[in-house]
């Protein structure tokens, strides 16, 4: 078999056109960089030197304003630890047992019973007796339980005397008090009474 070659005419490539415009040409040499100067050296160093400046004072005002807000913290506390203390003061002063003891050595008594007065007939209801001398209420007994907030508050009518009927004694060092003398029951020197048991 012998072999045949055929040839086949292909057309012919078109050179590409040019485009208009991108044509080569020589581009001029990159200029030098030039140099800092002293003075953009001395420039960019106050520029830093100012923002340093600035954050140290920004610091400064920061620490001096957390001085001033735990100073202001310390005055709070303290203001309201003597709300505090002038509040339970006030509670005290108004308790019912001071009141009743300033009334008592004011003079006035506590009636057992209470009168009425009628407005529309003017007709008293009740014994219709004046009160006595005697109190049916004795708010300076030793039975009744002392208010630790008036324990050593002045009465009004006697500076010297408190709601204890403790009277303060003028001496050369601080104030003493004489406590008053309460009648104990004995003592029980045996032990408490227990039953024998085995």
């Amino acid at each position: 078999m012998s072999a045949e070659l055929a040839f086949v005419n292909l057309p012919e490539r078109e050179a590409p056109a040019e485009a208009p415009g991108l044509r080569l040409r020589v581009v001029d040499r990159p200029a030098r960089r030039r140099r800092p100067t002293l003075a953009s050296a001395l420039i960019a160093v106050l520029f830093a030197g100012l923002v340093a400046a600035a954050q140290m004072t920004l610091s400064i005002a920061t620490t001096q304003d957390s001085f001033v807000l735990a100073g202001l913290r310390a005055e709070q506390r303290e203001l309201t630890l003597q709300t505090q203390s002038v509040q339970a003061q006030l509670t005290g002063l108004s308790s019912p047992q001071y009141l009743a003891a300033n009334a008592d050595a004011l003079g006035m008594v506590v009636a057992g019973t209470p009168g009425y007065l009628r407005l529309s007939d003017a007709t008293i209801l009740g014994p219709g007796a004046s009160a006595t001398g005697k109190s049916t209420v004795r708010p300076n007994s030793r039975t009744n339980v002392s208010n630790a907030l008036v324990a050593d508050t002045p009465l009004i009518t006697n500076p010297r005397a408190t709601i204890q009927g403790a009277v303060p004694v003028a001496g050369a060092g601080p104030t003493v008090v004489e406590e008053p003398v309460i009648d104990l029951p004995p003592a029980i020197t045996d032990g408490l009474p227990s039953p024998n048991t085995h």
